[in-house]
């Protein structure tokens, strides 16, 4: 998709580096080029779907008005899970090798999962998990941490099918910081909360992705492995109303859904274990420490509850 986004006059985005193939789509072309065809197809797609919302009136976003009493639907529901969708045939997802789990996992442990930061009145939450999976991971690779820029998602990353505080989805955001060539640090690009003009700074960049893993749609055994053996994963879910109140325990609700038309916030999972026999994802939210537990709250593992291995990835970061 993204390989291909300079295609719909999308190269305003300076800091997006266009793939060295310009020439038009041929039978031959795609033949040769299945993936790159595939992503094409995937981002117009993306742009029939964004618009055939816009043309019936729909509304998909709910945006942010305060995080403690509204609900943060910060991905496009609508357009951007179908889109996950696609992507993860078109990215062949890979299942992990079987392993012996222990009974609980907490990355925190290890010291690589950073503070939890607060998304504030923007609907950004897609690029807090697309951060936190990505400073986590820096930190496994170079042993050094970082904070990195969700500013510059919200800025930069629209040809990517990225709506800055309206909505967005990790695993595109993955794919923009790997052919834009890096994400910057927090300290150059500060959050700000509000749509702007992009200002990436290729001198400030904190980390570079040279791939990503989409979990297979609603495959939670495989988001196990992932978060259990690799490192933390970018999640997305449905959040409903009951969810803003939550100040601790196993979260569990028979109000939600489980789709990609129903997900609207997403998160990353840091963890998992049992309480009260009752097995729980541990998971890291974007509404500031005083919100939850510190910042993180637990949701019932095993149901695929509220589509938590939905639309899950997770990056692969240069050491």
């Amino acid at each position: 998709m993204s390989a291909n986004a300079t295609s719909l006059g999308m190269d305003a985005f300076g800091s997006i580096k266009a793939p060295p193939s310009r020439k038009p789509l041929s039978l031959s072309w795609v033949l040769r080029r299945p993936m790159a065809a595939a992503r094409f197809l995937l981002l117009l797609v993306g742009a029939f779907l964004l618009l055939s919302w816009a043309r019936a009136d729909h509304n998909p976003i709910l945006l942010v008005t305060d995080r403690a009493r509204s609900l943060d639907s910060s991905l496009f529901a609508g357009v951007l899970g179908r889109t996950h969708d696609a992507l993860r045939f078109a990215r062949f997802a890979r299942r992990l090798p079987n392993v012996i789990f222990s009974l609980q996992k907490d990355w925190r442990d290890d010291g690589i999962v950073s503070p939890v930061k607060n998304q504030g009145h923007c609907g950004s939450c897609w690029t807090f998990s697309t951060t936190g999976a990505l400073e986590a991971a820096h930190t496994q690779a170079t042993g050094k941490s970082v904070s990195l820029s969700e500013q510059q998602l919200v800025d930069c990353a629209n040809a990517f099918n990225n709506f800055g505080c309206n909505g967005g989805l990790p695993s595109q955001a993955f794919e923009y910081i790997k052919y834009n060539g890096g994400l910057d640090t927090e300290e150059s690009y500060p959050y700000r909360g509000v749509n702007g003009v992009c200002q990436y700074k290729p001198e400030k960049v904190g980390v570079k992705v040279l791939d990503s893993v989409n979990i297979t749609l609603g495959a939670e055994d495989e988001l196990k492995h992932a978060v259990g053996v690799v490192r933390p994963v970018s999640v997305a879910f449905e959040v409903v109303n009951g969810f803003r109140l939550y100040k601790g325990g196993v979260y569990t609700s028979d109000t939600c859904g489980k789709t990609p038309m129903d997900v609207n916030h997403a998160v990353l999972a840091v963890g998992y274990g049992v309480e009260n026999g009752v097995p729980y994802w541990l998971i890291k939210n974007s509404w500031g420490e005083d919100w939850g537990v510190d910042g993180y709250f637990k949701m019932e593992m095993g149901k695929n509850m509220c589509g938590v291995s939905t639309c899950a990835s997770y990056p692969i970061v240069a050491a």
